[in-house]
């Protein structure tokens, strides 16, 4: 006969258990005890050859205007722009992108001074390209800092025109080609654009100029500090018909996969920190390069909270950017460039 084990109360099976020591054999923290541990392991690293400084350029000489809702962000005339290059250049960074302030006697509907040869950007593309030839000099290629009307293309009865806004973005690339840009990146999100400028660069021998794609620009409220460095907001309306909703994610996708076929040799997300999850999708989507821009609303935040004493500027402006980069950014466009430069060399 055998007989069953008499119940133990759970009581008593706790208390054995508690007499029981369990070796704790991970422990994650190790790995996190000294700097030169968590050095060894990190799995994201933030360098100045991830970043392109974005220069704002005005007409005229002796000009240093301070962008008021973007503390130490300024507008240059060229000779002062030169000036401020070599002090960028010092720092390693290695590659810049133009955006110009057009007096707005030259500004036109049809945005006809953006593709003039001696005009703000193809003079500073010059003399940019003379001083410093190593330097990787990107422009913008749109129509709002051109148009009278403030938008990314040309305006009739109220509608932003695709195909006409086209042709005149190709002849704005062909010029920026011409005077020495190694990239120009198309911001306006016209459809069909990349493939334009692709075919016309080629047929006109400019094979070896890239083009930096702002393949999801989203129709964002942290735009605007941009708006006012350049003077160029919208002045009627908005920008929803032609840049993105901010809800959507798989149409990011989409938009990619059509600069892609078009010939894009990097792909953008705008704005970056609102856009993690994109910039994580299309880096896991495509094997080309992806570059997010950490705009100008993301930027005058941290300085405003900074400037309060809310925050550590420094050490928020490192985690900001170590974000989009461990999001999958290989690329970032940063008003923060030349101060992360400084930080990361140990500059206090």
């Amino acid at each position: 006969m055998v007989l069953s084990p008499s119940p133990v109360p759970l009581a008593d099976m706790a208390d054995a258990a508690s007499d029981v020591e369990l070796p704790l054999v991970h422990r994650p923290r190790r790995l996190r005890r000294t700097e030169g541990l968590r050095r060894l392991v990190r799995e994201t690293r933030l360098t100045v050859d991830d970043l392109i400084y974005p220069l704002f350029v005005m007409e005229g000489t002796g000009q240093r205007q301070e962008v008021a809702s973007m503390p130490g962000c300024f507008r240059y005339s060229l000779d002062l722009l030169l000036e401020e290059l070599q002090e960028v250049v010092g720092l390693g960074l290695g590659a810049i992108a133009l955006f110009p302030l057009i007096p707005d006697a030259q500004k036109d509907n049809a945005g006809t001074e953006s593709y003039n040869p001696t005009g703000l950007i193809p003079q500073t593309v010059r003399a940019i390209k003379q001083a410093f030839p190593q330097l990787l000099v990107i422009t913008d290629v749109a129509l709002d800092p051109y148009s009278s009307m403030g938008h990314d293309g040309i305006v009739e009865d109220g509608e932003i025109l695709n195909d006409e806004t086209v042709a005149v973005l190709v002849k704005q690339a062909l010029a920026h080609a011409e005077a020495g840009a190694d990239m120009v990146a198309p911001s306006d999100m016209m459809d069909g654009r990349i493939g334009a400028i692709r075919q016309a660069l080629d047929a006109e021998g400019w094979i070896n100029v890239g083009i930096l794609a702002y393949s999801a620009k989203y129709a964002s409220a942290y735009y605007g500090p941009f708006r006012d460095a350049l003077e160029s907001a919208p002045k009627f309306g908005d920008k929803k018909t032609y840049q993105m909703d901010p809800a959507n994610a798989a149409e990011a996708l989409k938009e990619v996969d059509l600069d892609i076929a078009e010939g894009a040799d990097i792909v953008m997300v705008k704005p970056a920190l609102a856009y993690l999850d994109i910039i994580c999708r299309i880096r896991q989507h495509t094997n080309l390069p992806v570059a997010a821009y950490n705009v100008s609303g993301e930027y005058a935040m941290v300085k405003a909270a900074a400037a309060q004493g809310w925050i550590d500027e420094k050490t928020v402006m490192l985690e900001t950017l170590t974000s989009i980069k461990r999001a999958g950014a290989d690329v970032i466009l940063t008003y923060f460039a030349k101060d992360a430069a400084k930080a990361m060399s140990g500059e206090r």
